[in-house]
Order: structure tokens, then sequence, then C-alpha cells
């Protein structure tokens, strides 16, 4: 396995208005995704928020420091060519959300789930139209064509990038309703994921912590608060 990394050799990264958006030069010559296509942004914020990580790179560059600029080459090399198959992954997730799996017990976490996810689950069916049921255990709970139908054009109606920015907050937190909640402003991005998590610190307030665990999931909220940070560089 090779060790090589891609080695600084620019003075200056700068964003600028191009055909169609804008994007980022180093040294006046523009970058280009992994997949070698014309890196075009959408607003000069994320633009700027771009040139901004290539700039902060010192002797190697390191793409783990560049969330932005993976945001976008995700949006450009990946959902764009795969559009239709990124939307239908996605919305799959409406039939499985973890807000609609509950666990048995104990009392104390029944109460709990119940208590942060019913409201989310409420704010779905009466703001998206979308009325999920719940059920006990990991059995799959059916719902209605309809309201799948519904979560599926919500989630269609996402442009490519930000479709890249849901795909992370989708499947980072596992429910379709927590991320629309995000994207939707009914919820922060910080509050979802703890809502995300109720089951596992559950196990850690009765078990304690481990810490490759709390590692790991540091990373995902990481990548989850990255993945918010990008969606809002789309807006106005």
């Amino acid at each position: 396995m090779s060790d090589w990394q891609p080695k600084r050799f620019w003075k200056q990264a700068q964003a600028e208005a191009c055909d169609g958006g804008f994007t980022v030069k180093l040294d006046g010559r523009p970058v280009r995704t992994p997949a070698k296509a014309p890196l075009t942004l959408p607003t000069l914020a994320m633009a700027d928020a771009i040139a901004q990580e290539w700039d902060a790179q010192e002797a190697v560059v390191d793409p783990r420091t560049m969330p932005v600029t993976r945001g976008a080459n995700a949006a450009i090399d990946k959902v764009r060519t795969q559009r239709d198959e990124v939307i239908a992954l996605l919305a799959e997730y409406g039939d499985s959300d973890l807000l609609c799996y509950r666990a048995a017990g104990p009392d104390g976490l029944i109460k709990r789930q119940a208590d942060a996810w019913d409201p989310m689950l409420d704010w779905a069916a009466e703001t998206l139209g979308a009325r999920l049921f719940v059920g006990e255990g990991v059995m799959h709970v059916t719902q209605k064509p309809e309201v799948l139908d519904k979560l599926t054009s919500e989630v269609a109606a996402f442009d490519d990038f930000a479709l890249a920015a849901v795909h992370d907050l989708i499947s980072l937190s596992g429910s379709l309703v927590l991320a629309l909640a995000v994207t939707r402003d009914a919820i922060t991005v910080e509050d979802a994921w703890t809502l995300s998590r109720i089951d596992e610190h559950w196990q850690i307030e009765q078990w304690g912590a481990d810490e490759e665990a709390a590692a790991a999931e540091m990373v995902k909220k990481t990548a989850f608060i990255d993945a918010d940070r990008f969606y809002r560089f789309l807006l106005p």
C-alpha cells in the first residue's frame, strides 16, 4: 500500500465566479474533482469555505480536514451521476426510520424514546403530511404507500448539492424524519444528533462508556454537523 500523499504546491486559494456559478482556483488554476470534473459550486459562500480549506493545508493535503470540499466532490462526482439511485436509497429510510422502532423495555427507555421521538413524528405528520407508524422491537413496521411516496417526494426535491448533505444527515442518524427536520430548521443539528443516540446513551448510563465507542461516535457526530454546515452554504 502506498503512503503517498499529495503535497501542497500552491501559494493561494481563491474563490471566483465562473460559468454556472463559482469555483476555486489555486494560483489561478481551477480545482477539479477527483473524477476530473470542473468544481462548479452553487454559492460564493461554499466556494469561499472550500478556498479556506485549501489554504489551511500545510505540507501535504489531508482530505479529512476538508469536509466542504469532500461534500462538493460527492455532489458532483456521485450524486449528479447517480441521482435516481441516491434518491431511492435515502427514501428507503422512510420505511425503516429509527424513530419508528421502540424498545420493549425497560420502562425508562420506553418513556425516553416516546418523549423524544413522538414529537418529531407528530411534526412529520403535521408539516410533511407523513404520519409514520410505530412498532416494538426490530420487526419491520409497514408504512402506508402514500406516506412513503410523500417522503420520497421530499427527498427528490433537493438539488444535487443538498442531497449530498442530506445523505449524511440521514445515514448517520438513521432517520429521514430527523434529517428533514434539520433542513427545515424544526430542530437544531445538535439536538437531532442527541435524539438519534438515545439508545446508545441509555446503554452508557447503564453500563458505562467505552473509549473506542465514544471516539467512533465523535467522528460520526462531527460528520453529522459538517453535513448541516455544508447544507447551510446552499441557503440564500
